[in-house]
């Protein structure tokens, strides 16, 4: 149960990090998109047709040294998953999980007929004690009916 548990750490582990992963990546495209200025391709006869603000993109050395940094996030993130995917056990062969599977399906059935036995018993033991409480009340009904009279 213990070695389950750590599988699973793993595993919510490893959700996080992709999780953080895509979120650097999203970062990653949208500082592109919205922080590059718009240039000619190499050997391009297509025209540019924008100019952004000069305070809406970073200059050439700014924006290639952020590129850098935001490759080598992605990269140090990536290698972090890729630790967590090697981590993580190898898969239960499908035999053993099926074996796992019916013993559990076995204890299963065994606790659910214990419990219906135990509700059985509980309803049998509370009309039993319905019973004899009625029977107290008549008792101590019909002893006050008799005692008042002989006053």
């Amino acid at each position: 149960m213990l070695q389950e548990l750590s599988h699973m750490d793993r595993i919510t582990q490893l959700q996080d990090e992709i999780q953080q992963l895509l979120t650097i990546m999203a970062n990653t495209v949208g500082y592109l998109t919205s922080r590059a200025n718009f240039v000619q391709l190499a050997g391009s006869e297509i025209p540019i047709t924008k100019q952004r603000n000069p305070e809406k993109y970073d200059e050439p050395d700014v924006f290639e040294a952020n590129k850098k940094e935001l490759v080598t996030d992605l990269i140090v993130k990536a290698k972090q998953v890729e630790y967590l995917i090697q981590s993580l056990p190898e898969p239960e062969p499908e035999e053993e999980q099926e074996k796992r599977l019916k013993a559990l399906d076995e204890e299963m059935t065994l606790a659910n007929e214990e419990y219906i036995q135990a509700v059985a018993r509980s309803k049998d033991l509370h009309a039993q004690i319905s019973s004899v409480l009625r029977l107290m009340l008549e008792e101590t009904d019909s002893g006050l009916v008799g005692s008042a009279g002989a006053h």
